[in-house]
């Protein structure tokens, strides 16, 4: 009696290849501590920048090194966080642009709608080939599951267009997670480097007002000392929280960009099936 083989299962597309997920902060982050607490001790700490080459003396007239100095043990930790924010988005921009591809959003967005109107499927994945990163993954996945489901006959039209969209969605989680990556970080530094900063601050104000408890009588040595250990930490934290700000700000702004052009070209494809299937 002759056996009837069973039909294979239609073979899932390809998902998009993942590139690296970039910096590791655990690792990163104590490097970049140690980084700066040596430019701190041996940079800006250094006798030439202190009257006769002391650097427990005050600071040189107008010697900023020196004057970063008086700034106290907090300023290695808010150089730590303007290192990290700097590394970071540094970081996140080479990512971020590499996932954009090799060409204009823009042209490949209009050229695969273009080729999905005409319903050429193929030619839409060889300009995904073409353009790479996130989106060129993603769309690419989307289209080999289009492909795929044209020759299906197990699914009606709703079910197909279902899995299609699925496919989308399931192709655009793999990839945001890497875009995302080290953002928390940041945002994170955004916040926390005002605290540290304001920290310093009031540090630096306990030793000024501390020194002028002690004798009943102003020490402007001391005075002024407190007051640079709390200038100096509020220059440099609200610097660093600064920039943290605008570059996450410029970062979602980016990512926002890129998730909407995959969604746009997602519910082209989506349309041109239901219309050609």
């Amino acid at each position: 009696m002759k056996t009837q083989s069973a039909t294979p299962a239609p073979a899932k597309a390809a998902a998009p290849k993942k590139s690296s997920g970039g910096l590791n902060p655990v690792f990163v982050i104590p490097i970049l501590f140690i980084i700066a607490e040596l430019v701190f001790h041996f940079i800006f700490g250094d006798g030439k920048h202190f009257q006769d080459g002391d650097n427990t003396k005050l600071p040189l007239p107008g010697d900023y090194f020196g004057t970063v100095y008086a700034g106290g043990f907090i300023v290695p930790i808010l150089f730590t966080c303007f290192l990290c924010v700097f590394v970071f988005s540094i970081e996140r921009f080479i990512t971020i642009g590499r996932a954009n591809g090799s060409g204009s959003i823009d042209d490949f967005v209009r050229k695969v709608k273009s080729q999905l109107d005409r319903n050429e499927v193929s030619a839409a994945i060889a300009e995904c080939d073409k353009q790479k990163g996130s989106i060129g993954n993603v769309v690419k996945t989307a289209l080999l599951k289009y492909q795929q489901l044209t020759t299906e006959t197990s699914m009606n039209k709703e079910q197909k267009l279902v899995a299609l969209q699925k496919e989308v969605e399931e192709a655009t989680t793999l990839e945001l997670p890497m875009l995302e990556k080290n953002l928390t970080i940041i945002a994170t530094l955004a916040s926390v480097s005002t605290l540290i900063a304001l920290l310093g601050t009031v540090l630096g104000m306990i030793r000024a007002f501390a020194a002028m408890g002690a004798t009943g009588q102003p020490d402007t040595g001391a005075l002024s000392t407190g007051i640079s250990e709390a200038l100096v930490n509020t220059a440099i934290g609200i610097g660093t929280a600064a920039i943290a700000t605008i570059m996450y700000s410029y970062f979602t702004s980016r990512i926002d960009t890129l998730t909407y052009n995959i969604d746009e070209i997602g519910l082209s494809i989506q349309q041109n099936f239901a219309a050609h299937n």
